[in-house]
């Protein structure tokens, strides 16, 4: 299995400490070594980073945790493979436009049969993984489902909640999506966050001694949501999802949790 990271904030901040974090699990405090990618938006665009190695001992997500660009919102992902092999177009996250912005995909699990019910449209697989697949069926609804145009957040949520539960629907579809100004995250076995604001305190990496004073680098007005497929941090309360929902952040916020 792979695992993810999501962060979805009020503010610009840096997605450094939580990076780190997953990184260590990609190949050095875990298996995750297949590859690895970070997606950090800017407005309606994304810039992404993916190398299909191990990120634990990668140069470039060492050279990112040195250099850090801030972001309302970032996707991150270490892969270890279980359906096609080990390539840059199979690495995670994905990136499709749609509307004119966009879309940012990273999945956990295996979505068996989906190659097979791939319904026609203009999102195609450009790798070989069950992963890609499922995004571009995910796309193709959300096409269909509003030919007009980018729709209201709440009926987007809504579509994306009913997609994410018909296509998990023979498998294991654990799952961040982001559209540049929300971050939807969907529960199929494994999935958690955090949102940290006033009064912050200081964290300790789960796999690692690094440790921040959030206190420090944050104003009182500041709100960052994180999620994370297992707590990333030792000395904070994580909240664990349940199978079958899906969450939605807006502005560091939980502004809806949705059956899917």
């Amino acid at each position: 299995m792979c695992e993810l990271l999501g962060m979805e904030c009020n503010v610009p901040t840096d997605i450094v400490f939580s990076f780190s974090g997953l990184a260590a699990r990609g190949g050095g405090r875990g298996p995750h070594a297949d590859g690895w990618g970070l997606a950090l938006y800017e407005g309606r665009s994304v810039r992404t980073f993916l190398e299909p190695a191990a990120a634990s001992n990668s140069s470039l997500a060492a050279y990112l945790r040195s250099n850090p660009i801030k972001t309302l919102l970032a996707i991150a992902h270490v892969r270890q493979r279980t359906r096609g092999p080990v390539s840059l177009a199979n690495t995670h996250p994905f990136v499709r436009e749609l509307w004119g912005r966009h879309f940012t995909f990273a999945h956990n699990g295996t979505v068996r049969g989906i190659k097979q019910r791939l319904e026609p449209g203009r999102f195609r697989p450009i790798g070989t993984t069950d992963s890609e697949y499922a995004f571009c069926a995910l796309m193709n609804r959300l096409e269909r489902a509003f030919p007009k145009g980018y729709p209201e957040p709440q009926a987007l949520a809504r579509a994306v909640a009913r997609a994410g539960r018909e296509i998990g629907d023979r498998g294991t579809f654990n799952f961040l999506l982001a559209d540049g100004s929300q971050l939807f995250a969907r529960c199929a076995t494994k999935l958690c966050y955090i949102i940290r604001k006033a009064p912050f305190a200081k964290a300790t990496l789960a796999d690692d001694d690094l440790e921040v004073d959030f206190s420090t680098v944050t104003t009182p007005r500041d709100r960052v949501a994180v999620i994370a497929t297992a707590p990333l941090t030792r000395d904070e309360d994580w909240t664990l999802g349940v199978p079958g929902q899906m969450w939605v952040f807006r502005r560091g916020r939980l502004a809806e949790t949705l059956p899917s």
